[in-house]
């Protein structure tokens, strides 16, 4: 794996240096906002994979029972845009651990200019889709160090 790819763990949490393409942006070069979500999964997917727990490695159950997270409740809010060439910064840090849930707390930056927040409660679910409680592992290993 290429660490350098997935950005870096910090106290807080993870942040990911994200560049903006021609393809994140409408006709006018500005980020088109359905991008953001992707930007924020991004950051989500290698917060996981800096942590150890990856997504193939959730569900190949080598980390407990066989497992995957589903997004199941978005809030966002788009304060400023962003444009073609610009270096974003995707932060992500956890608020809450429950047994079957992750809220996350995530927001876009640009040179120490919040961008877009967001709120994201994340849902734990087996390979079928039913809802299950979090391996005890996976708990141990999202939990920050100031909950």
């Amino acid at each position: 794996m290429n660490s350098e790819l997935a950005g870096r763990l910090t106290d807080e949490g993870h942040e990911l240096d994200v560049r903006i393409y021609f393809e994140d942006t409408d006709f006018s070069g500005v980020v088109y906002h359905a991008r953001y979500l992707h930007f924020l999964e991004r950051g989500r997917s290698d917060f996981l994979r800096l942590k150890g727990i990856g997504h193939r490695q959730l569900m190949s159950g080598s980390l407990g029972n066989p497992m995957a997270f589903a997004v199941r409740k978005m809030e966002i809010e788009f304060l400023r845009p962003a444009r073609i060439d610009e270096v974003l910064l995707v932060s992500t840090r956890t608020r809450q651990l429950g047994g079957a849930r992750v809220l996350l707390d995530q927001s876009i930056s640009r040179d120490g200019e919040v961008l877009v927040e967001a709120q994201v409660k994340v849902a734990v679910i087996s390979p079928e889709g039913r809802p299950m409680r979090m391996p005890k592992r996976v708990l141990e290993v999202l939990a920050p160090e100031t909950l």
